[in-house]
C-alpha cells in the first residue's frame, strides 16, 4: 500500500513541476535519476569482481 503512496506523490510531484516550471525541469530531473542509477548499478556489479586476497 505504501509503495502505491509513493508512486501517487512522485506522479504528483512530476505533475507539479511540469506545470510550474515547464519541461526542462523534468528533464533535468529524470537524466539526474538516470544518471545515479546507472552509477550504482555499475558499482554494485563490479564489487562482485572485486577478489580478496587474504
Amino acid at each position: 500500500m505504501e509503495h502505491h503512496l509513493a508512486a501517487a506523490r512522485l506522479t504528483e510531484a512530476a505533475a507539479s513541476a511540469v506545470q510550474q516550471h515547464g519541461s526542462g525541469n523534468l528533464l533535468r530531473i529524470v537524466l539526474i535519476v538516470m544518471v545515479l542509477g546507472c552509477v550504482l548499478t555499475a558499482w554494485f556489479l563490479l564489487r562482485g569482481y572485486k577478489r580478496k586476497d587474504d
